[in-house]
């Protein structure tokens, strides 16, 4: 068989339905100025899709970072990995920054969270190496298991039972293979916005020996007194063996770091193959990302309008008898019931007759009957797009109970 004719014949999961979803339930084209108001198809939409937590994306002082930087290093500088000639004092200033700010003795600056998550645990674990994992764990975190050559234990949930069975079996193993056992959870997972039980996880330090990677991508800069994440939120920082945060959400921009001790710390910029072999973070992201770190540690109000915005937010949807599920962070899930069919109805009705824009989640993410529509809060939300919001979600959700909603496959929007 010819491998493209095998790829035209199986388009994936998703790419199945390519020709219903393309330009918009799948790659929207958001337009205009980052912000809460942008373009859809030509139109003015409210939108709650955006991980831009405490507003940085279009913050004054940003831009002009952003902009100066690139004029005086262009978008080239450092050209090579850094490793052979993309090396700078910048990027060695991030990472010092990072790592204070985290309470931490050192810190690795990575390209991509997602490729850096993975090479972070293809660089620790070896092929007798055990790893426990959260089985909710995000897709980067699960990519980087299955690069593993060893052997791996999933645990369900947040279940501290699960876990104990896992080390227990994994402790067995290291021991007879001569290997080592690293626990990976998320600090907030991502699609149901609750956070990992980090305090009960490191308590198990004390019954088993492993080591603890916590990726906390939306947990940084939203979590913990100082917004050093989820670690600093139940106080166990100093139980993280290995801190995983990105730029992408909180700092609103390219790239991420892991922070951990001095010696493991060098072990990974001489290991990681993500970074040995890719070329430096160009100079006008360091220096934004410098820029952005600034704010999000000395403009506490950015976080507290965060947290405003997502108290109003979760406590208006609840008193209106909506399922937000188990969230405790600003990820904020609201459950329908509901088929697929129904989940692209209530989005083309929010989008098309409400102007609200948010990201949809159906069977098989989420189990079969039930629809989550994903709100990102951020600093730049008003109590009038929280009200306004919450009475559109009650007019939908009327629909969807009079079944106006039902359909037996997937429209097409785009003809």
């Amino acid at each position: 068989m010819d491998i493209f004719e095998k790829l035209r014949n199986n388009m994936g999961s998703l790419g199945k339905y390519m020709k219903q979803a393309h330009g918009y339930f799948a790659f929207p084209k958001l337009e205009g100025e980052i912000g809460t108001k942008m373009k859809f198809r030509g139109k003015e939409v409210l939108v709650w899709s955006l991980n831009n937590y405490i507003g940085l994306a279009n913050h004054p002082e940003v831009r002009e970072a952003d902009a100066q930087a690139a004029a005086d290093y262009g978008m080239a500088y450092p050209m090579g990995a850094r490793m052979m000639s993309g090396q700078t004092s910048k990027h060695e200033e991030l990472e010092q920054n990072l790592a204070k700010f985290v309470g931490k003795q050192d810190a690795f600056l990575l390209n991509f969270g997602y490729q850096g998550m993975v090479s972070i645990i293809d660089a620790v674990c070896g092929r007798n190496d055990v790893i426990v994992y959260d089985s909710e764990a995000h897709a980067c975190i699960l990519d980087g298991v299955r690069l593993h050559m060893g052997k791996r234990f999933v645990y369900a949930h947040n279940n501290m039972d699960s876990l104990r069975n896992m080390l227990v079996k994994a402790t067995r193993l290291a021991e007879k293979q001569g290997g080592g056992i690293l626990v990976i959870t998320e600090g907030v997972f991502g699609m149901a916005g609750d956070l990992g039980k980090l305090d009960e996880i490191a308590k198990f330090k004390e019954e088993f020996n492993f080591r603890l990677l916590v990726d906390d991508a939306h947990g940084f800069g939203t979590m913990g007194a100082t917004g050093a994440g989820t670690p600093e939120h139940f106080g166990v920082m100093d139980k993280i063996d290995l801190l995983f945060g990105t730029f992408a959400k909180s700092m609103a921009g390219i790239g991420a770091f892991i922070a951990c001790d001095e010696d493991i710390c060098n072990f990974l910029r001489y290991n990681m193959r993500s970074q040995t072999f890719a070329k430096s973070l160009p100079m006008p992201m360091v220096i934004g990302a410098l820029k952005r770190l600034e704010l999000l540690r000395t403009r506490p109000e950015l976080r507290e309008k965060l947290w405003y915005v997502v108290d109003k937010l979760q406590s208006g949807l609840r008193e209106q008898g909506f399922d937000l599920g188990v969230t405790n962070s600003c990820v904020t899930p609201v459950y329908f019931n509901g088929g697929v069919g129904e989940a692209t109805n209530v989005v083309m009705d929010l989008r098309e007759n409400f102007n609200v824009f948010c990201s949809v989640v159906a069977y098989p993410v989420i189990p079969k009957g039930q629809i989550m529509l994903r709100l990102i809060p951020t600093a730049m939300h008003t109590l009038e797009d929280v009200e306004y919001t919450i009475k559109a979600f009650s007019e939908v959700r009327r629909k969807l109970e009079e079944g106006k909603y039902n359909l037996s496959q997937i429209p097409s929007v785009l003809e």
